[in-house]
């Protein structure tokens, strides 16, 4: 199996699961387990506005590293401390899941196209992220949407498991 296909088939697979939890009740005092590194515990609002705020932004950096790539990394990304990042979690925390279902829809739609048509030669590019190094394009693309939409999926699949208590 290629990187692509791979990273397709996973893609249609955290769909599924995200289109489920989208409809899925979840209690308001639920929050998920602590992040290792900040402590951090997000209700499902949380959880639902990063979704539909990371995964425009991380196409668009491994655009950047697929169209500045030469022979060395290009620097990107950003840190999970980014005001950007924290702003938008924070505004569209309390917006209906509907509505940002639908945004994480239309940008996993966004996110599929942009690996189908991703040129064989940008496979090789490679980033520089300040806090994980040098990745190359599949790895961007695995570590920051891909396995990173897997991991919010768990979060939601645990947080519907404990309003269901």
């Amino acid at each position: 199996m290629t990187e692509r296909t791979d990273l397709l088939q996973r893609l249609d697979a955290v769909e599924a699961r995200l289109a489920a939890r989208s409809t899925t009740a979840v209690a308001d005092e639920a929050r998920t387990t602590a992040d290792a590194k900040s402590g951090e515990q997000w209700e499902a609002g949380q959880v639902w506005a990063h979704l539909a705020e990371f995964i425009p932004f991380w196409i668009d950096q491994t655009q950047l590293v697929v169209d500045r790539y030469t022979d060395e990394p290009v620097a990107f990304g950003r840190v999970s401390t980014d005001p950007g990042r924290l702003g938008a979690i924070e505004r569209d925390r309390t917006q209906p899941i509907s509505v940002l279902w639908i945004a994480t829809h239309s940008d996993l739609e966004t996110l599929r196209l942009f690996i189908e048509e991703l040129d064989e030669s940008a496979w090789s590019a490679r980033g520089l992220h300040t806090t994980r190094g040098v990745m190359d394009v599949q790895r961007i693309l695995d570590e920051f949407l891909v396995g990173h939409l897997e991991e919010h999926a768990d979060q939601l699949d645990s947080l519907a498991h404990a309003g269901a208590g």
